[in-house]
């Protein structure tokens, strides 16, 4: 289902990074970088809340605003039930609420956003998620001080927080439409291999996009795809080119983009809630407002498993929710 959006806008954003973002290639686009994973808290799991707190302090004081002036707030992260947003959002008296859509958390909050103030219901939203990388390898996989070795196709989870101020008040980039994605099951098994158990998710949504708004492929400058690393981006493109014949040329993936591949140990590339909006918010908004793209289809993707799930050994279904930006004239 694809919704079209009249005069909705993202007026303000905020990125806060981990270390390994930091010295990435992306690193001088951020608003703050934390210098360890701690990010001064006692465990990495009150290090996510406070890059919560930080990324939506960060979007008011841009804005000049104060908790008090946004309806409502939208959002969520990777931890058992979704925690971190929980707890951070304890620290505003404000309305809340909580979603979890896994790594597609980010382009689900700005929908429901849109929705909301389309609908004439609220004026102003904030959404924002978050993902730290070992408080998620904690609870998905194996304490990480067990330093076991990982396959080649495993993604490394992004440390980081972001919030985007939703609202009709004009600015550079509006939410021109959303395409709220459907649970696809690739029938994949392999929790180091995400990239797979996402890719055809993201197809999916494309795909509907493309059928629902009568575009073709054409139609954008960049198609963006949330975090399906190296081996996830090559099999979309085949899947795309094989089942639908689309061929995406003008297309990337932000899990590939967030880290110097070639230089950190993040096997193949990013993953997690931050990871598409962290490249999104900082890196491409700034090259929409200098004219390299006006109009941007941003396909976040999820894998909707849990470690008891896994352990059943049963497939690892995914969604993917994508929305339209564009730059207004």
């Amino acid at each position: 289902m694809t919704i079209k959006f009249n005069d909705i806008y993202i007026n303000e954003t905020a990125t806060v990074t981990g270390p390994y973002e930091s010295k990435g290639p992306l690193g001088k686009y951020f608003d703050l970088c934390h210098k360890d994973l701690y990010f001064g808290e006692k465990n990495w799991e009150q290090a996510e809340e406070k890059s919560i707190k930080e990324a939506i302090d960060i979007v008011l004081k841009k804005s000049k605003l104060t908790e008090k002036d946004i309806d409502v707030f939208i959002g969520g992260d990777l931890l058992n039930q979704i925690a971190p947003s929980n707890y951070a959002m304890s620290k505003y008296n404000q309305s809340f609420i909580g979603i979890y859509a896994a790594c597609t958390t980010s382009t689900l909050g700005l929908i429901l956003s849109a929705i909301l103030i389309q609908g004439g219901f609220i004026k102003k939203a904030v959404t924002f998620t978050s993902s730290h990388n070992t408080a998620a390898e904690k609870q998905y996989r194996y304490p990480v001080e067990y330093g076991g070795p990982k396959r080649k196709t495993t993604t490394f989870t992004s440390t980081g927080a972001v919030a985007a101020l939703v609202s009709n008040e004009q600015n550079t980039i509006k939410i021109e439409s959303g395409t709220i994605g459907t649970v696809v099951d690739s029938l994949s098994k392999d929790v180091y291999n995400m990239g797979a158990a996402m890719a055809k998710a993201a197809a999916d949504t494309i795909s509907k996009h493309l059928n629902d708004t009568k575009r073709t492929i054409d139609y954008y400058d960049l198609i963006l795809t949330g975090d399906l690393g190296i081996y996830g981006k090559k099999i979309l493109k085949e899947y795309m080119s094989s089942e639908y014949n689309i061929n995406l040329e003008k297309y990337n993936d932000t899990g590939v983009m967030l880290y110097d591949l070639k230089n950190q140990p993040v096997y193949a590339g990013a993953s997690g809630p931050a990871c598409a909006p962290l490249v999104t918010y900082s890196y491409i908004f700034d090259e929409m407002k200098k004219g390299k793209y006006k109009k941007v289809l941003l396909v976040a993707t999820g894998a909707l498993m849990n470690p008891t799930m896994v352990n059943h050994k049963l497939t690892i279904p995914s969604i993917s929710h994508a929305i339209s930006l564009e730059v207004i004239s």
